[in-house]
């Protein structure tokens, strides 16, 4: 898993509270997909970016040239809510989306973005909504987030405070899944396992 540390991207704003994971990906799409998370991208948003001919959506924020390769969406409560499928996050991270802010997310959808690497940024409503109307009132700006700081940095240079479970923040900025980071006490887990047979032979 790849470590976030510092991020420097193109933020697009969403403002669709309660977006759930099946408007992330449709679960209609998920089908047609394999190996995670590699060819998920053309199905982020899928029904909302295009029509029923397949065309673009010209409206959507993704479709719109400025934020086509944004790197961070700024959304709206409840981001992720719904259905727990890490399709989701698969999707996101094969577009190039590597943090989501918002003012909460769906719970399973907040552990599966920091299982495969992103970072869900949890902010103010209000804030989150400034950050929106800096992002429209100047399309393809960026935002700077320092996970080891715990900040981000809007367009106007103002700084950002979040809060994150420090064990999250770990696997983060190690790149640690959950097996990754049992994998740390590796030495010391086979080092009880010899011990403990060697005490208790008959268990073998």
């Amino acid at each position: 898993m790849q470590p976030f540390t510092t991020l420097t991207a193109v933020a697009a704003p969403l403002a669709i509270a309660n977006c759930d994971t099946d408007k992330v990906i449709p679960a209609r799409l998920l089908r047609k997909l394999r190996a995670p998370p590699h060819g998920y991208a053309p199905y982020l948003f899928y029904d909302m970016r295009f029509d029923a001919q397949g065309g673009e959506r010209p409206e959507f924020v993704l479709n719109q040239p400025a934020y086509r390769n944004a790197g961070i969406i700024v959304a709206d409560v409840n981001f992720g809510c719904g259905s727990s499928r890490e399709g989701a996050v698969y999707a996101m991270m094969d577009h190039g989306i590597r943090s989501v802010i918002a003012p909460s997310f769906g719970d399973i959808h907040y552990a599966n973005e920091i299982q495969n690497g992103m970072l869900p940024v949890i902010l103010p409503e209000d804030t989150c909504r400034k950050l929106r109307e800096q992002l429209h009132a100047k399309p393809g700006a960026e935002l700077s987030i320092d996970l080891e700081a715990q900040t981000v940095t809007d367009p106007a240079g103002e700084s950002h405070r979040f809060q994150i479970d420090a064990i999250y923040k770990e696997r983060l900025l190690k790149g640690l899944d959950e097996v990754g980071l049992v994998l740390e006490h590796l030495p010391e887990i086979e080092a009880f396992e010899k011990k403990h047979h060697s005490e208790h032979g008959w268990l073998a």
